[in-house]
This record gives structure tokens, C-alpha cells and sequence, in this order.
């Protein structure tokens, strides 16, 4: 079992306080590990106006157990700007996906990756014993009590939590504030 232990977030309804939920953790456990660059991009960008180091939330996720696969998935834009992260991003052990952006007539912009993510989870489901999701979305909450009930897999989330829905958080295993210890998962200035 690992000694560490993070601050774990739940959000009460009244105020925001920290609480230990389960925390068990072994060495044999498998693990697979599913990323939503986007959501955790935006979050840091908008609350702390800087990037995500997801070298350490990679780490984190395993805490020393079976990985059994990382997979991160991203969107990908005309200009290509995100090339050079993307590829940084498989040398971490990231099994990257992406998709192109997509533009309706109107100007809107849509590139999410839920369907995705969630049919991936149920896929890999079998095979692992923890399912990670590095996500706050709360339409991730009906692929979490999924996994909980079909295939009894312990679902952990990984977010921070001034962008994660409250029930997202309720209805995983554990979760972990990635604001909790912003020198370790924030990169920049």
C-alpha cells in the first residue's frame, strides 16, 4: 500500500471541505488510465493560467501500481499548434488519440471526447481492477456507477476540484484535488 497520502476533496453542499475517502491502493492492482486533455487544459488555464504537468498526474494516477494502459485524448486544430505537446505526451507513456476540431457554419467550436472515453473504459473494464479518470465532467458520473456495478472496478478521479462536479466526485471511489499541490501538477509561472 502506498504511504502517502494526498488531500481528498468533497464538497458538502454547505461549504467546501477535505475528507479522507478509501484510499486503498496495491502494488497488483491494474490499472488503466483515461485522460481528457481538453477539460484538464481549460481548468488549469482558467484557474490558475497555467499548463498541466501530466507527467506527474500520470504518476500520481499509477501511485506505483500495474499500468496497463494511459491513454490521453486531445484535440487537433488546423493551425497544428498542439503537435509538439502531443508527441511529448506519448514519451511520458501516453497512448495519445485525437480528433480535429470540429467548426459549424454558425463560428462554434465542439471537440469533446465523452463517447469516446466512456467506450474505451467499458472496453478495457475487464482487464483492470481501477479505472482512473483524469476528468471533473459530471456527464462522466452514469460511465462511473457502470463500472462500479457491471464490473466492480474501483474508479478514481483525478481533477481540480474548483472545475469538478460535486457529484462526480460523490460517486467516485477516491478522488484527488490536483489543486492540492499545485507545484507538482502546474507548470509555468
Amino acid at each position: 500500500m502506498t504511504t502517502a497520502e494526498p488531500k481528498h476533496f468533497r464538497h458538502s453542499g454547505i461549504g467546501t471541505r477535505y475528507i479522507h475517502k478509501s484510499m486503498a491502493k496495491f502494488a497488483e492492482q491494474r490499472v488503466g488510465v483515461l485522460v481528457d486533455i481538453s477539460n484538464l487544459y481549460h481548468s488549469a488555464r482558467v484557474l490558475y493560467h497555467k499548463k498541466v504537468n501530466f507527467k506527474a498526474v500520470l504518476e500520481t494516477a499509477v501511485a506505483e501500481r500495474k499500468l496497463i494502459r494511459a491513454i490521453a485524448y486531445g484535440i487537433t486544430t488546423t493551425e497544428g499548434m498542439e503537435e509538439k505537446f502531443l508527441e511529448t505526451l506519448k514519451t511520458y507513456g501516453y497512448d495519445v488519440k485525437t480528433k480535429d476540431l470540429q467548426i459549424f457554419p454558425d463560428g462554434s467550436k465542439k471537440g469533446d471526447w465523452d463517447v469516446a472515453i466512456a467506450i474505451d473504459a467499458i472496453k478495457m473494464a475487464p482487464k483492470l481492477d481501477v479505472v482512473v479518470l483524469i476528468s471533473g465532467d459530471g456527464d462522466y458520473i452514469p460511465l462511473v456507477e457502470y463500472l462500479q456495478g457491471t464490473f466492480g472496478c474501483r474508479v478514481e478521479v483525478l481533477a481540480f476540484a474548483e472545475s469538478t462536479s460535486a457529484k462526480l466526485i460523490e460517486a467516485s471511489d477516491d478522488f484527488l484535488d490536483l489543486s492540492s499541490d499545485k507545484r507538482k501538477f502546474l507548470l509555468g509561472k
